[in-house]
């Protein structure tokens, strides 16, 4: 940990949310003069105090350690590069439009690796008259079953949860284009394209 790089860190954090030195060390139990010592980078936050500032700040606590935020200024938020990560704990799912650092019930997550769906794996996308409706003939026992569907666009996504013994059954606004993505607990991440006029 480098004290001033989290020091500048802390002060930035701190200064955004609007807190003075005395408000924050008041949210984690210590004095502003310990705040101001580390703002100053005469010092740095003990270990046991990470946890409070990271909730406080909203943040991570390697970012807090790192003492600085990395940027992800390649992907610039682009949604056809929608990385989703699930969590076989409890079965979380979270989507995020560029790189990020993710965790669920204490394991840190890796994103999943999409793979174009074969004809056979495919969902059947339907044109009901201005809607998709989407139906899978997959199996969706407790052993084998598709955890969730998501429409992405250029600048949109929507994720669909489903369920095991469920039948996977949506509706989804239809436009020119689109990418349905879904995970299978047995298959994993799937894609396929879907264009007005063809499935």
């Amino acid at each position: 940990m480098d004290q001033v790089r989290t020091g500048e860190l802390i002060r930035k954090f701190r200064t955004r949310l609007g807190l003075t030195q005395k408000q924050l060390a008041e949210r984690i139990n210590v004095s502003d003069k310990a705040v101001s010592k580390w703002e100053c980078g005469s010092g740095y936050p003990d270990i046991s105090l990470l946890t409070a500032l990271s909730e406080v700040f909203g943040t991570d606590i390697s970012v807090l350690l790192a003492g600085e935020i990395d940027k992800n200024e390649t992907e610039k938020g682009n949604m056809k590069k929608m990385r989703f990560y699930v969590c076989r704990e409890c079965g979380n799912i979270i989507a995020a439009s560029s790189e990020a650092t993710v965790s669920c019930c204490g394991n840190r997550l890796a994103p999943l690796e999409p793979r174009q769906a074969e004809e056979n794996e495919r969902l059947k996308a339907e044109d009901i008259g201005g809607e998709w409706y989407i139906t899978s003939g997959h199996p969706m026992t407790k052993e084998s079953y598709i955890s969730f569907v998501a429409y992405v666009s250029d600048n949109s996504v929507m994720i669909f949860r489903q369920y095991p013994e469920w039948a996977l059954q949506l509706y989804l606004p239809m436009y020119r284009t689109g990418r349905l993505v879904w995970y299978s607990t047995d298959e994993g991440l799937l894609y396929q394209d879907i264009l007005q006029g063809r499935q």
